[in-house]
């Protein structure tokens, strides 16, 4: 007589619940990395294009490393400053604006520039030196 079952127990481990786990955690790190990495626009390489680029006028207003201020190269004070811009853009479409700074110059100097050209609602295009 036979007392023990048919069903023999095995000490074998079932690796397809830990697959399981191991691709979800695979996928959360995936997902994760790509979100949380942020791309530098600087690194960028730009397409190309035949067209031709539309001539658009604009203001330039430069401030040098003494904080003076130049609209189109003649050098004004900060009160003459947005009568004079509204005056140079008032007839233009679209207004635009290239600041330029030196390096070194406070950031409240660049600011009150950008900030009469809020109030005008003037575009205002911060002017660099390429990377070498």
């Amino acid at each position: 007589m036979n007392i023990r079952g048919r069903n023999k127990v095995t000490a074998e481990f079932n690796m397809s619940s830990m697959t399981d786990i191991i691709f979800l955690l695979l996928i959360f790190f995936i997902i994760a990395l790509t979100t949380m990495t942020s791309t530098n626009a600087l690194d960028l390489v730009l397409p190309t294009s035949d067209g031709k680029s539309d001539q658009i006028e604009t203001v330039a207003v430069s401030i040098d490393e003494n904080n003076q201020i130049f609209i189109n190269q003649d050098q004004k004070g900060q009160d003459q400053i947005e009568p004079l811009l509204i005056e140079l853009l008032q007839n233009q479409e679209p207004k635009n604006i290239v600041l330029n700074v030196a390096k070194g110059v406070p950031i409240e100097e660049a600011v009150f520039i950008m900030d009469i050209a809020y109030r005008n609602n003037f575009n205002v295009v911060l002017a660099v030196e390429p990377k070498q």
